[in-house]
């Protein structure tokens, strides 16, 4: 093992790299002195520019260049190696950029550059911007949306409302490393206390709003006050199913769905001893593997038969629980809670289960409310067209609450993901501001079970086969969700190259169809 610190970093790229060395569309991680820099050809151009995401710090070198972007491997976030902009969520900063040169055969890596700011909003029209653009919700599309705006030079108003206690925060890891306790609370903000109002977005906590006049431009807020507006984005999200059952709202049952939550969530697990997790989702599960992280004994209540089966199929889904049972879960599957008491869970089937914690993930709704006022067309969601347009013109919609026409599947989805939220509001950001742009981001998302990381790409509401590559209990796999031989979503554990090129391809389908 190397005990060279520069070595340990890749070359110095000061010192150049051969040009032959460095086929075309070929990544190098390297350094500048004590930064970690990577280095792509494309072409007869070359480019420098931070090497690792700056959303979970992933190496840019193991992810897919695509034309001239690169994206990373662990969450699929992107940036431009021109100029080191993160040009798709999740990853919301740039990374640094260098200049560079060729110099006797090698290209070599001079200073830092600071690229040009972005000119305005792509918008191929000559209409006015909007003097005034509200956003009402505080999650990953209401806030990517602000931040859009404002990297896009926008300077109008921008009024972000948000009924939660706590500026947006980084909600998957609400029931991941946070809850497990490997994620101390400082990483939680997607931003500083200042950015608001450094970038003067009129982030407005704790209200809520309700009423909303499409035909007079006009939301009412909870204090009886009128808030108008030239373009609005609902971001309103989705809030947690509760259990309607004796006992579902005594002060040991929890929802997760807010930083206050999962606040509620840890100190409750600092004196308990046992717990029961209702229902064998995402975040039920992610919330029981954190909890087992820190010792507590875990119950799961499902009605299914196999976790996650009806998203990740049942040789997955018997993987996700075999996982979960090596870690001590114990699942009661085919069953469901008919009450729960101060210190038990009590079961359909006739069974107890002790319980100090009870946290319920049975799933989300949509909120529809406000859309259901203003008269927009609804379907098991708010209609929103390519470009995220409603029905309703000046008012978006994007996130948990946004149904769209998916160019790869070729139906109108909705998805409840976070990476998927972020990606709208910035495409909504886009079009409020006149760009119109389409949005045809393939669907992405990421799910942790304690060292086990499954990344899925696309959408599959139904397939006729499921294609195994690899060793799924090995945790070395491709699944392919297919119907008619059409590949409709795929999922993978640690094979993040062939998830990232399975999107690619999957944007090209889309495209040439």
């Amino acid at each position: 093992m190397s005990t060279d610190p520069a070595q340990d970093k890749g070359p110095d790229l000061t010192q150049g790299v051969v040009t032959e060395a460095l086929a075309d569309g070929s990544m190098l991680a390297g350094h500048v002195g004590e930064d970690a820099v990577l280095l792509a050809r494309r072409g007869d151009e070359y480019f420098a520019i931070g090497a690792e995401c700056s959303h979970y710090h992933g190496p840019l070198a193991e992810g897919l260049m695509v034309d001239d972007t690169v994206r990373c491997p662990w969450h699929h976030a992107c940036f431009n190696l021109r100029t080191g902009e993160a040009v798709r969520a999740p990853a919301l900063s740039a990374v640094a950029c260098w200049a560079t040169e060729i110099r006797a055969g090698k290209v070599v890596v001079l200073g830092k550059v600071v690229p040009k700011p972005a000119s305005g909003a792509a918008s191929p029209t000559a209409v006015a911007p909007p003097q005034k653009i509200v956003i009402v919700g505080g999650g990953a599309a209401g806030f990517a949306a602000a931040e859009m705006l404002r990297r896009q030079r926008y300077q109008g108003n921008i009024v972000m409302l948000s009924d939660d206690d706590a500026p947006p925060v980084d909600r998957p890891n609400l029931s991941k490393d946070y809850l497990a306790g490997s994620a101390p609370e400082a990483w939680m903000p997607l931003r500083e206390d200042g950015f608001y109002a450094e970038q003067a977005i009129d982030l407005r906590l704790k209200g809520s709003v309700i009423g909303l006049d499409a035909r007079a431009h006009e939301l009412e807020l909870g204090d009886g006050s009128k808030l108008a507006y030239d373009r609005l984005l609902l971001a309103t999200g989705a809030e947690p199913v509760r259990l309607p059952i004796p006992g579902s709202s005594l002060p040991h049952v929890h929802t997760l769905r807010t930083l206050a939550d999962s606040r509620a969530i840890i100190a409750q697990a600092a004196t308990a001893r046992s717990a029961v997790v209702m229902g064998a989702s995402f975040i039920g599960l992610e919330v029981a593997a954190a909890l087992r992280t820190r010792g507590i004994e875990v119950h799961v209540v499902a009605p299914e038969m196999r976790p996650m089966e009806r998203v990740l199929g049942p040789q997955l889904g018997d993987f996700v629980r075999q996982l979960h049972e090596q870690h001590g879960v114990i699942f009661h599957l085919g069953d469901t809670a008919s009450a729960i008491e101060a210190r038990q869970v009590t079961l359909n089937s006739g069974g107890t289960i002790a319980a100090d914690l009870v946290v319920v993930g049975v799933g989300v709704r949509p909120r529809l409310a406000l859309a259901e006022m203003a008269g927009l067309t609804l379907d098991r969601g708010v209609m929103v067209d390519a470009c995220l347009q409603t029905s309703v013109p000046g008012i978006y919609a994007a996130g948990d609450i946004a149904r769209w026409p998916d160019r790869h599947s070729g139906e109108e989805i909705r998805v409840e993901h976070w990476v998927v939220a972020q990606r709208q509001g910035q495409t909504a950001a886009l079009n409020m501001l006149g760009a119109q742009e389409k949005f045809d981001a393939v669907p992405f998302f990421w799910s942790q079970h304690y060292d086990v990381p499954i990344n899925y790409v696309g959408h599959a509401e139904s397939w006729d086969d499921i294609a195994i590559e690899g060793d799924i209990a090995g945790r070395d796999c491709t699944l392919r969700y297919m119907r008619q031989g059409r590949v409709l979503a795929v999922a993978s554990i640690y094979r993040d190259a062939e998830s990232l090129a399975a999107e690619a391809r999957m944007e090209c389908a889309a495209h040439s169809s």
